[in-house]
């Protein structure tokens, strides 16, 4: 699978720094004034100072839960899945949807959890057990 490429907005710099690399545990690359780089697993994401443009999204309901209209994360492996969400709760990290497993019992089953960043760009992280089931319909 190739990487993608996501650039985003964000109000700071230093604490998206901190989330992404300490929270997230995401390393860096190039970086300059006004955006940095990171390597979430494996993708290239941006975050670019743009004070004005960083705010939380509308949402949709899915499965009865308020999805952020706006977001972006990665599916993972669902033991890391498990350990990132524990890292989050001890981070004191809000979740928008807390973890559980969406689609129990029929197609598309998977684990999925929903956070802020620190400027208010929505983040979703799933884990499906059977990765054939990422499309299913």
């Amino acid at each position: 699978m190739n990487p993608f490429h996501l650039a985003f907005p964000v109000k700071d710099l230093e604490e998206t720094h901190t989330f992404y690399t300490e929270i997230l545990g995401c390393s860096t690359g190039r970086s300059s004034d006004h955006w940095i780089d990171f390597n979430m697993w494996g993708h290239q994401v941006v975050a670019h100072l743009s004070p004005e443009e960083a705010k939380e999204s509308a949402q949709n309901a899915v499965d009865g839960k308020g999805v952020p209209v706006r977001h972006f994360g990665v599916i993972i492996e669902m033991e890391e899945w498990e350990s990132l969400a524990e890292k989050v709760k001890a981070a004191g990290i809000d979740f928008i949807i807390e973890p559980y497993v969406r689609f129990k019992g029929e197609p598309g089953e998977q684990a999925t959890m929903f956070f802020l960043d620190p400027s208010g760009n929505a983040l979703e992280f799933k884990a499906f057990g059977d990765k054939s089931q990422i499309f299913a319909k």
